[in-house]
C-alpha cells in the first residue's frame, strides 16, 4: 500500500523549526566529506577546520553587533539559555547579602525552557531566591511599572526579544531604561532565538548580558546554536572537558554546522542575496495571508495585534473549532501549521495567551501560522489558494454552510457522536423523513449543531437531557430557540403529552423519530430524575432495540457518580439492574461521558473485562457497600466478601486490547492473502475530501464509528483502520477490540508515515 501526495507541502511552522536552506545543507555536507578536521588538532586539516569555525564566528559578531562581547558555540538555545543563566545567577549568589530576601523574574510568555532552567538553577545553587512572572498585558507587553518595583531586590532578569507563539517583539530600548534606572547591576538575559532575520540587533550598544541562538530556527540544521556573553558579564562554563571554545565550552565542535551557519550568515550579511526576503515584503505576505484566513474564516479571531509583532507569525483562533480539528484540516491539505510552541504539543492551551489575558476558548484554539525570511510570494500564493479551499472543505462534515464545497455533501443517516472534553451530545438522524433528535446537549456545540441541521434541512423532532446537574451544563433551551421547536416538554425536554410503547411487556413513553421508537426508562440514582433513552426500530411486529442512551448511569468500564445531593446509590443499582432486564447484554450503551475513547459499549463488554459494572449486574454488591460519597471515576469499593473492586474507567489493564499494527508493507501483503479486508478511514469528511492521499476503503469519521459498529455486528470482520498519524485509528482499533471484534489492526504511522 502505498499514499500517494498529489499536492505539495506548504510549510507554515518555521517558529518549531525551518527546512535547511539547499546552500547550508551543501555547505554542511561537503565539510562532512572533505574538511572533516578536528579544529583543535594543529594538523593541516585541523587548521582548515578551525578556519571554518573562526569565519563563522566573526561573521556571527557582525550579525550580533556583538563588539567586543563573546560569542560561543553550542548545541543549540537551550544550552545558551543554561549558559547564561548558571553564568548570572553563580555570580549573583556570591553576592548575596545574610537575610535578605531575593527574587529572580522572567517574563510570563517566556520559552519554557527559561523559567524552568531559572527553577532548577535556583534550586541546584542553593540560592532559594523566590522566581516571579512578570505579568504582561492582553498586547503580550511586559508590565514596566512590576519590573520597576521588583527588579531593585532581584538577582537576575530574563526577557525575551519575540515571542515564539505569537511573534509579538519587546522594545528592548524602554525595558533596558527600566532595568538599568533600578538595578543598574542586575544580570539580563534575552532569549533572542526568535529575532534572528527578523529584527536587527545591535547587542554591544545593550546592556543585555547574555543571548541565545538557535541554528535550526533560520535555515540551519539542528544540533548547532551560538549564545552572545556581553563583555566583562560574568561566565561559568555549563560543560567542562577538555577545554575548546578558549575553554568556555567544552567539547568537540559541530563542524558541518557550523560550515552551514557562515552560509546562512553571509546571507544575513550580504546586500545582494536573495535569499531572504525583505521586511517590507514580510508584512505583505503576512497580510495576504491574513486576508485569505478572513475570506475562508469570517469569524477568525487574530490574538496578537500586529502593531508590535513580527511580520512572519500569525496567531488566531476560529470559534467553533478545536485546535486540532483545524491541524488536521490544514494537514490534509498538506500545510503544516501548530497549535502554539511545538515544543509543549500535547498542551492543550497555550500559556503564552492565559497570560495575556484571553478569552480560554481562543487559548485553547490556538492556531499558530509562522514562516521565515525565504519564503517566497510562489509559496504564499499557494498557501492562501489552500487555507481557502481547505474551508470549503469543511462543508463536508457540515460544519459551514458554504455553498462553494469542493464535493456535494453527503446526507447524514443514523448516529453522531459530538465530544467535548470527556462529554458527549448525541445526534440521531433519520434521512427519510429528514428528522432528528438531539440527547444530551452541551453549550460548547450548540452553534455546530444548527449548522449541521441546517446544512442538513432537518427537522428537530426533540432536544433531551438525561439528567441535568452542575457539572452537565447543557443549551437545550438555545438550541430549542434556534431551531424554533415549539412543543411542550418537561425541564429534561421530554414532551409532555406522548404516546406510549410496550417494551418487554411494559408501557414506556415514546416519541417517533422517522420511522423508529425513543423510548423512555426512568433510571433515577445518580439524580433524582435521571432517565434512559431507548432508539428502537420494529422487525415484523417485534422491537429491535438499536441504542440506548444511558446518560450518566453507566461509564465504560464503571458506574456513574452518586455524590450529588440528588443521588442514591441504591436507585442507582436498582437502575442498572433494571435496564439490563429490558436491553440485554448486546445493546450499545451510549454513555454522556467518553473518558478514555471508548465511544460506546455494552454490557456484554463490561462484563467481559470483569470490572465494576459487571459486579452489580451479577448483584454481587450489596448496596451498603456502594457508598454515595464515593466517585466511580477514581475509587475503589469492597464487595461482600471485603474484596477491593477496582473501578475500572480509569484502570488501564481494563481497556487495552491488542490489535494488530501494520505498515505499508505487511498491510500490502495482508491485502494480496485476504479479499474479504475492510479498509476502514476514519478522517473527517473534510480531510477526506481534500484527498492528498490515497483514499482507501470507506470513510467512517470517529463522530460516526458508534454508527458503524451499530451497523456491523459480525464481529469476525478484518478490519483495518487508517488515519492521518496513527493515532486516532488506534483509538478507534482499540475501541472495537474491547467490544469484542476479533480481526482488527490499524496502520500504524497513518498516511504520515507509510507514503
Amino acid at each position: 500500500m502505498t499514499a500517494q501526495n498529489s499536492l505539495s507541502q506548504i510549510y507554515l511552522d518555521a517558529n518549531a523549526t525551518t527546512p535547511v536552506l539547499p546552500q547550508a545543507a551543501a555547505a554542511a555536507l561537503t565539510t562532512m566529506e572533505t574538511m572533516f578536521g578536528n579544529p583543535s588538532s594543529s594538523h593541516i586539516s585541523g587548521l582548515q577546520a578551525k578556519q571554518i569555525m573562526d569565519n563563522a564566528r566573526d561573521k556571527a559578531k557582525q550579525v550580533l553587533g556583538s563588539g567586543n562581547g563573546s560569542v560561543i558555540f553550542t548545541s543549540g538555545a537551550t544550552e545558551g539559555i543554561q549558559t547564561g543563566i548558571l553564568s548570572g545567577l553563580y555570580s549573583a549568589k556570591s553576592q548575596m547579602q545574610a537575610g535578605k530576601k531575593y527574587t529572580i523574574l522572567y517574563g510570563a510568555t517566556e520559552h519554557k525552557a527559561v523559567p524552568e532552567s531559572l527553577k532548577h538553577w535556583n534550586n541546584i545553587l542553593e540560592i532559594n531566591a523566590e522566581v516571579k512572572a512578570i505579568p504582561v498585558n492582553r498586547d503580550g507587553d511586559l508590565d514596566l511599572e512590576f519590573i520597576a518595583n521588583e527588579v531593585p531586590n532581584a538577582l537576575m532578569i530574563c526577557t525575551m526579544a519575540v515571542n515564539n507563539e505569537t511573534g509579538v517583539y519587546q522594545d528592548l530600548a524602554r525595558l533596558e531604561k527600566v532595568i538599568r534606572d533600578n538595578n543598574a547591576g542586575i544580570y539580563w538575559m534575552v532569549d533572542c532565538v526568535q529575532a534572528l532575520g527578523k529584527t536587527s540587533l545591535d547587542l554591544a550598544n545593550t546592556s543585555i548580558d547574555y543571548a541565545p541562538f538557535s541554528g535550526h530556527k533560520l535555515y540551519g540544521p539542528k544540533g548547532i546554536g551560538f549564545v552572545y556573553i556581553r563583555e566583562n558579564a560574568p561566565f561559568t562554563p555549563f560543560i567542562a572537558g577538555g577545554g575548546q571554545e578558549g575553554g568556555l565550552r567544552s567539547g568537540t565542535e559541530n563542524l558541518p554546522g557550523l560550515a552551514a551557519l557562515n552560509v546562512i550568515f553571509d546571507m544575513l550579511l550580504s546586500t545582494n542575496d536573495e535569499s531572504f526576503t525583505n521586511v517590507e515584503q514580510l508584512h505583505k505576505f503576512r497580510a495576504q495571508l491574513t486576508a485569505a484566513l478572513k475570506q475562508s474564516f469570517p469569524e477568525v479571531v487574530f490574538n496578537h495585534s500586529f502593531k508590535n509583532s513580527v511580520p512572519t507569525t500569525l496567531n488566531f483562533a476560529i470559534p467553533g473549532f478545536s485546535s486540532k480539528e483545524i491541524m488536521d484540516l490544514f494537514d490534509a491539505a498538506n500545510i503544516r501549521v501548530s497549535s502554539g510552541s511545538a515544543c509543549s504539543s500535547k498542551v492543550t492551551r497555550s500559556f503564552v495567551l492565559d497570560a495575556m489575558g484571553l478569552p480560554a476558548w481562543q487559548s485553547e484554539s490556538a492556531i499558530r501560522m509562522s514562516f521565515g525570511p525565504a519564503m517566497t510570494q510562489d509559496q504564499i500564493d499557494m498557501a492562501c489558494e489552500r487555507i481557502i479551499q481547505s474551508a470549503q472543505a469543511l462543508g463536508q462534515s457540515c460544519l459551514t454552510l458554504d455553498s462553494n464545497d469542493l464535493n456535494p455533501r453527503a446526507d447524514l443517516a443514523g448516529l453522531v457522536q459530538f465530544k467535548v472534553g470527556g462529554s458527549c451530545t448525541w445526534l440521531y438522524v433519520d434521512q427519510a423523513t429528514k428528522s432528528a433528535v438531539v440527547i444530551d446537549p452541551l453549550a460548547e456545540i450548540t452553534e455546530r449543531l444548527s449548522t449541521v441541521l441546517n446544512c442538513q434541512n432537518l427537522t428537530l423532532t426533540a432536544v433531551i437531557d438525561t439528567h441535568g446537574h452542575a457539572d452537565h451544563i447543557s443549551d437545550r433551551g438555545q438550541l430549542v430557540n434556534n431551531l424554533d421547536l415549539t412543543q411542550a416538554t418537561d425541564f429534561l425536554g421530554w414532551p409532555v403529552n406522548c404516546d406510549v410503547k410496550i417494551l418487554n411487556g411494559q408501557s414506556y413513553p415514546m416519541i417517533k423519530v422517522g420511522e423508529k421508537y425513543l423510548v423512555k426508562v426512568a433510571t433515577p440514582g445518580h439524580t433524582d430524575d435521571s432517565i434512559s433513552l431507548i432508539l428502537c426500530s420494529e422487525v415484523n411486529n417485534e422491537l429491535k432495540i438499536e441504542y440506548v442512551f444511558c446518560g450518566d448511569m453507566i461509564l465504560m468500564g464503571s458506574l456513574g457518580r452518586t455524590n450529588f445531593s440528588t443521588s442514591s446509590s441504591e436507585q442507582m443499582l436498582q437502575s442498572i439492574q433494571r435496564l439490563h432486564s429490558i436491553v440485554g447484554t448486546d445493546s450499545l450503551l451510549c454513555a454522556s461521558h467518553d473518558y478514555h475513547n471508548e465511544f460506546v459499549t455494552t454490557i456484554a463488554a463490561e462484563m467481559d473485562r470483569n470490572c465494576l459494572l459487571s459486579r452489580v449486574i451479577n448483584k454481587e454488591i450489596a448496596v451498603a457497600d456502594f457508598v454515595t460519597e464515593k466517585t466511580a471515576l477514581d475509587t475503589n469499593i469492597n464487595d461482600e466478601t471485603g474484596s477491593e473492586i477496582m473501578c475500572g474507567a480509569f484502570v488501564e489493564s481494563c481497556n487495552t486490547k491488542p490489535v494488530t499494527d501494520y505498515n505499508s508493507q505487511t498491510l500490502s501483503d495482508a491485502m494480496s492473502q485476504s479479499d474479504d479486508m475492510t479498509l476502514i478511514d476514519i478522517r473527517e469528511p473534510h480531510e477526506y475530501a481534500l484527498g492528498h492521499a490515497q483514499k482507501f476503503g470507506i470513510n467512517v469519521p470517529l463522530t460516526r464509528l458508534v454508527d458503524f459498529i451499530g451497523a456491523h455486528q459480525d464481529k469476525s470482520e478484518q478490519l483495518v483502520l487508517v488515519c492521518r498519524s496513527g493515532s486516532r485509528s488506534h483509538i478507534a482499533a482499540q475501541a472495537l477490540a474491547r467490544l469484542g471484534y476479533k480481526n482488527v489492526g490499524h496502520l500504524k504511522g497513518g498516511y504520515a508515515l507509510n507514503n
